[in-house]
């Protein structure tokens, strides 16, 4: 199958093109949003290609999957036909959550794909078929050290995303344990700050620290989460959103209360036998619910069917 997307969510896309097809991404001359083409520092096989815009016409697609609304339009005006279609919808609802509608909802011609229950719970998906294909993460393998009494968070934009990333409650959990900072745009803040590194020098690195730290108020379910988890590492997460579903308790500690991560963070840092233990669960519960397999199977299976169903 060949199958289009656009290179939106480079964690989420490494893991979905490790499937057998071949995939496209759009490639525009100044790699914008609509155009980034393959990505420069994740690991993606052969079998993906970028492809100029203004070529698209000439590509045998079987598949699109969209990530956002004008993509729609995009793909209508770049492919000039229709091509079957299911669109992934990587978010949380925002504004007026129980009440905010999906922009998707009016049409019964897209299947939508939440990536948590929980999503497809608060979202109003209205007459569209709404599925749930959980997260799948490629094991970077056991790299855990924990040689390093600091906690490791990994979140871009942190600045912009203040609230919605918990970035305001980074300075009281600094009073527990030292800090330090992965991802892009992460300049400007009083901690150790590690920006744009390669996937893999990432989770070399991050696993030198002593414990994860998921301060997110409202996200999806962060794939750095899972991915510090399949590394080895414990970690400490506001029991927000997905977080409760996917960090058992022997993995590490969630909470709504910041008095008990911050705790937690310290204890952590303080044992690290008891870190590694943690960790050890982590691992474990990751790969058994978030294991590359299970994942890009639930995929063949809803693309077979979209496709086979025109």
């Amino acid at each position: 199958m060949r199958i289009l997307l656009w290179h939106v969510h480079g964690s989420w896309t490494t893991s979905f093109v490790q499937g057998g097809h071949e995939y496209v991404v759009p490639l525009t001359p100044d790699r914008g949003p609509d155009g980034r083409g393959r990505a420069r520092t994740y690991p993606w096989p052969d079998n993906v290609r970028e492809v100029p815009w203004d070529r698209l016409r000439e590509e045998p697609v079987d598949a699109l999957v969209l990530q956002r609304p004008h993509e729609i339009e995009l793909a209508g005006r770049w492919l000039g036909r229709r091509v079957p279609a299911v669109y992934v919808e990587h978010n949380t609802p925002a504004g007026d959550v129980p009440r905010t509608r999906h922009p998707l909802a009016d049409r019964d011609d897209v299947p939508i794909v939440h990536v948590t229950h929980f999503n497809r719970l608060m979202w109003d998906s209205g007459r569209a078929q709404a599925l749930v294909i959980e997260h799948g993460v490629v094991d970077p393998g056991h790299l855990y050290t924990g040689e390093l009494a600091r906690a490791g968070v990994v979140v871009n934009e942190p600045v912009r995303r203040t609230r919605v990333a918990g970035t305001d409650l980074l300075p009281e959990f600094a009073e527990a344990v030292p800090l330090d900072v992965f991802g892009m745009k992460v300049t400007g803040l009083a901690y150790g700050t590690f920006e744009d590194l390669p996937q893999r020098e990432l989770h070399a690195e991050l696993a030198r620290r002593r414990v994860y730290l998921h301060p997110y108020r409202w996200t999806s379910l962060g794939l750095s989460l899972i991915e510090a988890m399949t590394l080895g590492m414990p970690v400490v997460a506001l029991a927000t959103t997905e977080a409760v579903e996917a960090v058992p308790a022997e993995a590490g500690v969630i909470s709504t209360r910041t008095e008990t991560l911050t705790e937690a963070l310290r204890a952590f840092a303080a044992d690290p036998a008891y870190a590694r233990q943690a960790g050890k669960a982590a691992r474990a519960a990751a790969l058994s619910r978030y294991g590359l397999g299970r994942f890009l199977a639930d995929w063949d299976r809803t693309l077979t069917g979209i496709v086979g169903g025109v």
